[in-house]
């Protein structure tokens, strides 16, 4: 059951707080994933190819590009005196940037360790583009695309109202 009443909002130390919280975690993903994956590759697959090599840089510019929007997004503002000013943007707002950003690292550190397994792991990473895509079209093109013109929406309007003046007049 729905909670009743009006949905709480949070403070700007609470926000701070779980940003804090948010970017530690993260950072925890991306050295475990990273860790995993040097230590497969380094240990067991010595012979590591230069593919393996280029994707874990193509990883790493990934997680940096992600985590550097994510810490720039959660920069808190202090004042002169120590206190917060502003706790930075909730990295944990529902439909936010932020959440894109955090599907990104997930799904990069998933493709990752999975590529221990094998290479063809990597494919998975297409499934980033086709979400923005998706996206893409969901909130921005379908909508421009599938929008009525005024003078269409004019033309139904008018025709409805002589239809509905018809049918008042056969009533009388």
């Amino acid at each position: 059951m729905a909670p009743k009443g009006k949905v709480g909002t949070k403070g700007k130390k609470q926000i701070y707080e779980e940003n804090a919280a948010t970017l530690k975690f993260y950072t925890r993903v991306i050295l475990g994933a990273n860790v995993i994956f040097a230590a497969v590759n380094l240990l067991f697959y010595s012979s590591s190819t230069v593919w393996t090599w280029l994707l874990l840089v193509f990883a790493l510019v990934v997680y940096m590009g992600s985590y550097r929007s994510m810490s720039a997004m959660a920069r808190p503002t202090f004042a002169e005196d120590g206190s917060l000013l502003d706790g930075g943007i909730d990295l944990n707002m529902e439909q936010g940037m932020a959440e894109h950003l955090k599907d990104v690292i997930l799904l990069t550190a998933i493709v990752q360790v999975l590529s221990t397994i094998s290479s063809y792991f990597w494919y998975l990473w297409l499934l980033a583009p086709l979400r923005a895509l998706y996206l893409l079209w969901v909130n921005f093109l379908g909508p421009w695309f599938t929008a009525q013109t005024p003078a269409a929406t004019e033309e139904v309007n008018e025709k409805k109202q002589r239809r509905q003046e018809r049918r008042q007049m056969k009533k009388f």
